[in-house]
């Protein structure tokens, strides 16, 4: 018996779902919407909200006597953050911030060019496994694990005193800032660590730019007798320069509100998250703990302005 084809138009289905899904179908924009409005309320409720209760509270401050919140608008608070102690933590955080994000683009480069031009087939599945590897382990498994390798007594010094170089280590140590009794109590170690543990997130960007790079421009520069330095310089540099702006938004951001890496590894100089840690917690004074998480947070702002401007955006 021959088959009878199905119908090109089915018959609207009866009942509230029936109704709902021919609804849906004939309004696609009110489909939309009823789609982003959970993302979208998280986004604006969740996110917006606490960043707006955060920047209200800056605009408080402590009363002295009592220890209370005066919550009255007023500026006092963000002139708090202008005495030198708190300047000393906004400008070494920072530093600590563009130095990381340096080193991490110079290491990253070289890692990220072979990956883009070389690396192929199982080689190039090696590679992203091996920048990817690291980001699964825990956090703070990683900066532990540094913790006994930068130790006085760690795996680092047992290499150097067995290449008879502990003379340079404690060189190093003795200098008055970036050293300390151990290169875990030190701001070196803190760098090394902040280095290892955000260098993924400026390879990845960089390595995506640099493939984008056509080949044949290369050839070009190659063909009308540039040397090596000045294709890099003029070609490849400018091209990829994108892909290390992008890299860089994550290195910067991530270092200048982390906390945990200066709690573990490092002296006693805070970083700005230390410092709203302290102030949250320990001291209590919520307003001050406030204004100094706005400092990253314009910071940040003009950053990404100005890495939208050199269209970094489109390497991410």
């Amino acid at each position: 018996m021959p088959s009878v084809p199905a119908p090109a138009i089915l018959p609207p289905r009866g009942g509230a779902v029936g109704l709902l899904s021919d609804t849906l179908w004939r309004n696609p924009r009110f489909l939309l919407m009823l789609m982003l409005a959970p993302p979208v309320l998280w986004l604006g409720i969740v996110y917006l909200g606490a960043l707006f209760a955060l920047l209200l509270q800056s605009f408080f401050s402590i009363d002295e006597f009592s220890g209370l919140i005066n919550r009255e608008f007023t500026l006092k608070t963000y002139g708090e953050l202008l005495l030198p102690s708190n300047l000393d933590i906004i400008l070494r955080t920072v530093a600590m911030a563009a130095v990381v994000t340096l080193a991490s683009a110079v290491i990253a480069f070289p890692i990220a060019y072979y990956a883009a031009r070389y690396a192929r087939g199982a080689r190039k599945a090696l590679f992203y496994l091996g920048i990817m590897l690291p980001l699964w382990s825990s956090y703070l498994v990683k900066v532990y694990a540094w913790k006994l390798i930068l130790a006085k007594e760690g795996i680092l010094g047992w290499l150097l005193a067995k290449l008879h170089l502990t003379w340079l280590l404690d060189a190093w140590l003795a200098l008055p800032v970036v050293g300390g009794n151990s290169l875990s109590v030190s701001w070196t170690g803190t760098f090394i660590v902040f280095v290892y543990v955000w260098l993924p997130f400026m390879i990845l960007p960089v390595q995506a730019a640099l493939e984008r790079v056509p080949a044949n421009l290369t050839e070009a520069s190659s063909d009308l007798g540039a040397s090596p330095g000045q294709t890099f310089r003029n070609v490849i540099f400018p091209l990829a320069l994108p892909g290390i702006v992008a890299g860089s938004i994550f290195t910067f951001s991530l270092t200048l509100g982390d906390y945990i890496i200066p709690q573990i590894i490092g002296t006693s100089r805070l970083f700005i998250g230390q410092a709203v840690y302290a102030h949250q917690g320990t001291a209590g004074n919520i307003p001050l703990a406030a204004a100094f998480t706005v400092v990253p947070v314009v910071i940040m702002g003009l950053y990404l302005w100005g890495a939208k401007r050199m269209g970094a955006f489109d390497a991410l």
